[in-house]
């Protein structure tokens, strides 16, 4: 029975080609993008799981409770890990964890600059990283060890054996002996980087991090199986009261746990409460995948009862002669899993061709992984979803054909009974409602993006250089400086402790006149060289900028239109202003700039002048048209005062465009795969035409030779189709509207949502839709009315 069932269906598919391939095709595209997504998925989800200890690994995080509003982020006391691990029994391992940092490491004539952290000893031991050489538990335990990946040893040493016990130079100042070589990092790992270097170095370089009142690093945790995290959250909340004695008493700080394996997707938090991250990208294109099957699925299911007038008389015949319902609705849902089983095929190889561009795309490393059986679990769960959702209720609906009224010759008028046409038109208008929500949300993406691309940050990022302070350099700013205000094409050139494109520094310790003793604020702080406002190019609106002509500017400060507004002051510029407990006062007011993503609000700023403090980003401005000569000046330079470090350099708006790195993602993919919905639901609608033109043949030649032009014919056969991309066009407009709004409620700096962009969106719909129809419309209307009045 299997055999016979199988034998009809290929038999079916290729006597029905052209409608065969449109089924085939369609599911194919839709299965592709849905494997691709899915992969992507996958991939995310894993991100954090990765080693063996994930389920009880967990970052300490910080609410800062202050001035009516509360921040979470990852800074906690430099001294927390091991005062931790001493007060909490549950505490298996705990660790300090540094922000990233470029350093130039050096061996004989290899010199290369490398990303780094400093953590604490138990972080091998707590991760578990796999160690090609050295112990876990002596790995980072001295001050001069440094822990290294087996590429790095080989670029160096040439493998991880010959690499334990050397030594490694680092910034051209210390030598540092190589403990430990541990296996390369997997590329999804959300920690990336090339060495590590033992924590007391790190306390003793910064010793601002030995006092509970300072937070800067992060501070990871392993706990006991058993362990109550609730319980444990329950005394972090009040475990900095007492310690952090510097702290005004109305500045609350509270500690709380954050499951290692939520950190990358569960990474944004807004008043204190988790708001999202990258999973909702998850969310987004998980939906996307079901809309993209849904579409194809569609296209199978109006094909197939469009066309079952054809199939009509077969059904009346087997139900004749005996055959049961059930032993129909097998055969028509066999056909079904048949030509999906067919389309799977191809989707695979598809996905497999078009990998390689998908993870440019995405800057993934996916593969398919044919050998593993969740892949082939995955591949399974497509095909039964797709066969079952494309062949259900064609089965059921053929199958329900009533057997008299078939063989009488009734088998055209159930085809186009009305419930059958509604159900028809139903699912075209849903198929362009999902449609025309990816078009618009591609849109807004798109405006977003630009939005973000070309808004104004408050100083010129354009053209302007970013170099390290390192070595020589930094030792010597003020000869850099003056040489290279000498060499041709610089225009100007100052220094900041922060990039300007990230200020991750706050403090609660600035005082004022006035000041209420009763609210603590928070506001963000930075030091800067002479020359700031000028390189950076940002607009002082009251006041000046530091000047080497005034003495007295070493205890001044700068503050922005944010901190102005918040001090209370009418005039600033003059007043008293105490930050750290160094009283100055403010000599001038710059205008509010981003110093932050555009997903923050523009914060209170003050700026102190630091001239000599150089270890930090040096900011060069070319002057216009020159910046292929001021490069040129700089390198000759750095070359010269600095032989032992490698040169680099960075544009800032290179390096702004990075930081939505992900948003661009999102909006490309999203393009893409709009496209494809688009693409797909055409193809259903090509079919639909065509099978319309083919059953309306006859009629077509009466109207012709009764005079109807070729306009009248086109129009006649697209009219119907196009009521139905128009009632979808204004069904999707108001969910669309809700959806995009959503997405942009995660930017505090964005578009408004206008009519011309869902204008623009159905305008882009019909004109595919009338492309598709017209196709087979125009097709009938030029056929010979002799030989369509023949047809029958």
């Amino acid at each position: 029975m299997l055999y016979n069932h199988l034998k009809i269906a290929w038999r079916n598919l290729i006597r029905n080609k052209t409608f065969s391939m449109i089924n085939i095709l369609g599911l194919a595209l839709g299965m592709t993008s849905s494997l691709l997504i899915l992969l992507w998925i996958q991939d995310e989800l894993s991100i954090g799981t990765e080693f063996s200890s994930a389920p009880y690994l967990y970052r300490v995080m910080e609410h800062e409770i202050a001035d009516g509003r509360i921040v979470t982020d990852e800074d906690t006391p430099g001294i927390l890990a091991d005062e931790l691990k001493r007060q909490f029994p549950e505490v298996v391992y705990a660790a300090g964890f540094s922000g990233p940092e470029q350093h130039v490491l050096a061996v004989g004539d290899k010199v290369s600059r490398q990303t780094g952290h400093f953590v604490g000893a138990d972080w091998f031991r707590m991760y578990g990283i796999p160690l090609l050489t050295g112990s876990p538990e002596t790995a980072l335990k001295a001050p001069n060890n440094l822990a290294i990946s087996k590429q790095l040893a080989e670029t160096y040493f040439g493998d991880a054996q010959t690499a334990l016990g050397k030594s490694i130079r680092l910034d051209n100042w210390i030598d540092y002996q190589v403990t430990a070589v541990f296996e390369n990092l997997p590329a999804h790992s959300p920690d990336q980087y090339d060495f590590l270097l033992n924590w007391d170095t790190y306390l003793k370089r910064e010793p601002w991090l030995n006092d509970w009142s300072n937070a800067g690093p992060g501070t990871r945790l392993q706990l006991r199986p058993d362990a109550d995290v609730a319980k444990i959250d329950a005394k972090l909340r009040t475990f900095l009261k007492g310690r952090n004695k510097d702290i005004s008493a109305h500045f609350n700080i509270q500690l709380f746990l954050q499951p290692e394996t939520e950190a990358y997707l569960y990474s944004n938090f807004k008043n204190g409460h988790r708001d999202g991250g990258r999973i909702e990208y998850v969310r987004l294109f998980s939906i996307v995948a079901v809309f993209l099957l849904l579409i194809a699925s569609i296209n199978f299911m109006n094909l197939a009862t469009a066309r079952s007038v054809k199939r009509a008389r077969e059904v009346g015949v087997r139900k004749v002669v005996g055959a049961a319902h059930s032993s129909l609705i097998r055969q028509f849902m066999g056909e079904a899993f048949l030509m999906t089983t067919l389309a799977l095929g191809l989707a695979i190889l598809l996905a497999g061709l078009s990998l390689p561009l998908f993870n440019q795309l995405t800057d993934k490393q996916l593969t398919l992984p044919v050998s593993q059986p969740t892949f082939w679990a995955i591949v399974f769960g497509l095909l039964v979803v797709t066969g079952g959702l494309a062949g259900s209720y064609p089965a059921i609906f053929l199958s329900s054909l009533q057997p008299v009224q078939v063989l009488k010759g009734h088998g055209p008028s159930l085809r186009f009974g009305a419930g059958a046409q509604l159900l028809r038109r139903g699912l075209v208008v849903f198929q362009f409602v999902l449609s025309m929500l990816m078009i618009v949300g591609t849109v807004v993406v798109y405006r977003q993006l630009q939005y973000i691309q070309t808004k104004s940050l408050g100083y010129d990022r354009e053209n302007l250089i970013r170099i390290q302070g390192e070595g020589e350099i930094a030792q010597k700013y003020q000869t850099f400086k003056q040489e290279l205000l000498r060499m041709p094409g610089i225009e100007s050139v100052s220094h900041m402790q922060t990039s300007p494109l990230y200020n991750g520094n706050t403090t609660d310790g600035v005082d004022w006149a006035g000041k209420d003793p009763n609210v603590a604020i928070q506001f963000n702080n930075t030091w800067v060289g002479y020359d700031f406002a000028k390189t950076m190019r940002v607009k002082i609106v009251q006041g000046r900028d530091f000047s080497a002509a005034f003495g007295t500017d070493s205890t001044n400060y700068l503050i922005n239109q944010s901190a102005a507004k918040r001090l209370g002051y009418q005039d600033p510029v003059g007043q008293p202003l105490s930050f750290g407990k160094r009283p100055g006062k403010i000599v001038g007011v710059i205008e509010d700039f981003h110093f932050n993503s555009l997903h923050v609000p523009i914060r209170p700023l003050v700026i102190r002048l630091a001239e000599n403090w150089n270890y930090d980003n040096i900011l060069i401005r070319p002057q216009p048209g020159q910046t292929k000569q001021a490069l040129a000046s700089i390198e000759a330079l750095c070359r010269q005062l600095n032989p032992k470090f490698p040169f680099s350099y960075s544009f800032v708006d290179a390096e702004y465009e990075k930081l939505y790195k992900s948003e661009t993602i999102i909006g490309t993919l999203a393009t893409i795969f709009a496209c494809l919905a688009i693409l797909i639901a055409c193809l259903g609608l090509f079919g639909l035409a065509a099978f319309t033109a083919e059953q309306r043949t006859k009629e077509i030649g009466v109207r012709k030779v009764l005079g109807a032009s070729v306009v009248n014919v086109v129009t006649l056969l697209s009219k119907d189709f196009l009521k139905l991309v128009l009632i979808a066009i204004v069904v999707a407009s108001p969910l669309a509207w809700y959806v995009a709004r959503q997405w942009l409620q995660n930017f505090e700096y964005r578009i408004d949502l206008s009519w011309w962009m869902f204008v623009l969106a159905g305008f882009i719909a019909i004109v595919i839709a009338i492309l598709t129809i017209s196709f087979q419309s125009i097709k009938a209307a030029l056929m010979n009315p002799v030989k369509s009045l023949r047809t029958e």
